[in-house]
């Protein structure tokens, strides 16, 4: 199943709308391309609805808020939902200020998000408030959130996505647990924005948002490790990324996957 989705990825390369920070655009859109997925980066107010409508994914990160890339996101999010298209929501430093997470609830409230991907201590200051969070880094692991991840899916009625050193993808009583990774990803900024826009790609092709953010962090965590296994730091490794995710084999996925039920 997640080779079938590589190969739609491969051959379709559905577009992938992203409203996303400045700090990733470039990584998040050659990560697209890599994977073989269409990338579009844009957040104006202007034309937002009509980028939705030629996408078949809407990836959300709010990364560098601002009023008006606000006003865009909710803009996006509302077209998508009434065409079926699904949404990804990266709340990126959620419970570090009451701007981010106010915007987080206010989007999940009005647009309703297909997968919700973030890191455990972000999961958490959606469900509740208090010490946790601080910019991008989490203080907590994703199986110390589980309870707070699977109360944010059924009350947004959503597949909640949660990386760590293993990460977590929760719908209901549902979940999953992805054992790929390596430790340099956790060096180079941007690889959970990267996640997110690749659940987008996944999101695109399989209609399963359970089954396309499973995949997603698969894929992360497989393209981690053989970039890993060849970087001398942080920044061969992204370059070692990049040609991990465009040249990715059936046989290397089925070796490599270790995904528990």
């Amino acid at each position: 199943m997640i080779w079938q989705d590589i190969r739609r990825i491969r051959d379709e390369a559905p577009l992938v709308l992203n409203i996303t920070n400045y700090v990733v655009m470039n990584t998040t859109a050659n990560a697209l391309l890599a994977l073989g997925a269409s990338p579009v980066m844009a957040h104006a107010i202007e034309e937002v609805e009509e980028m939705t409508r030629m996408a078949r994914a809407l990836v959300i990160n709010i990364g560098t808020l601002s009023p008006p890339w606000v006003e865009a996101m909710l803009l996006a999010g509302k077209e998508a939902r009434r065409r079926a298209i699904p949404i990804v929501l990266d709340p990126v430093g959620c419970g570090a200020t009451a701007f981010r997470t106010n915007t987080a609830e206010r989007l999940i409230e009005a647009i309703r998000p297909t997968i919700i991907r973030g890191n455990a201590s972000e999961i958490r200051s959606l469900v509740r408030t208090g010490p946790g969070a601080k910019g991008v880094d989490s203080r907590h692991t994703p199986d110390e959130i589980l309870e707070d991840a699977r109360a944010l899916s059924l009350s947004a009625g959503c597949v909640v996505s949660v990386s760590g050193p293993v990460d977590l993808v929760i719908e209901g009583e549902r979940v999953t647990r992805i054992e790929n990774g390596h430790p340099l990803m956790t060096r180079v900024t941007g690889m959970g924005c990267t996640a997110s826009a690749l659940t987008g790609a996944f999101a695109a092709v399989n209609a399963q948002a359970f089954d396309a953010a499973a995949h997603a962090m698969g894929i992360m965590g497989i393209a981690g490790e053989q970039a890993g296994e060849q970087a001398r730091g942080p920044g061969s490794f992204q370059m070692h990324f990049l040609d991990a995710l465009a040249l990715l084999t059936q046989s290397e996925v089925a070796q490599r996957l270790r995904i528990q039920p």
